[in-house]
């Protein structure tokens, strides 16, 4: 007499549990580092110095299609950092008088940098803290990129997407 299947129940002894994402996967994307998205996304960076006017800094944003600039010395050190939300600030307070000012009167002087090795789930953590969405990666020999928070997230859904390609064609064989 053949035997027939039947499918485990609550009470089978046999308890297998099955996800489509496991405490290692997790654990593997929040430890990520920013080197990877660099990586991704190339190694263009954008600097101006400190004595530039902000008119040539709306310029550089506008033609780069990008919302922030690293502010450089002449040696390449960081000095701060300029966006498009101390601009349009600025721009609030000295109407019609802004365009002709010195990025050094403007920039974020107090950087949050992090490094390559850093996790992109801590520089995510302190970019939403902080309520930035750019920071400069600096390392031993100095300024080496920067990174957005729409970098990460693009990172993370192209992670997400492969993850996902490989569930299906491991389900359709």
């Amino acid at each position: 007499m053949p035997a027939s299947y039947q499918a485990p129940n609550r009470n089978s002894e046999e308890k297998t549990k099955t996800m489509s994402q496991s405490t290692e996967t997790n654990v593997s994307a929040a430890t990520v580092p920013v080197q990877r998205v660099l990586d991704a996304k190339g190694g263009d960076l954008f600097a101006i110095r400190p004595q530039d006017t902000l008119g040539e800094a709306v310029k550089v944003l506008r033609d780069k299609r990008i919302g922030a600039l690293v502010v450089t010395d002449a040696t390449g050190a960081l000095q701060g950092i300029l966006s498009e939300r101390d601009i349009v600030r600025k721009l609030a307070d000295t109407p019609g008088q802004t365009l002709p000012q010195k990025v050094e009167d403007v920039m974020t002087s107090k950087v949050e940098t992090c490094s390559p090795e850093e996790a992109l789930v801590s520089v995510l953590r302190r970019m939403t803290e902080g309520r930035f969405r750019h920071m400069p990666v600096v390392d031993s020999t100095g300024l080496v990129g920067m990174v957005t928070i729409g970098d990460m997230v693009n990172y993370r859904l192209n992670e997400l997407e492969h993850e996902a390609l490989q569930l299906k064609q491991l389900i359709v064989g």
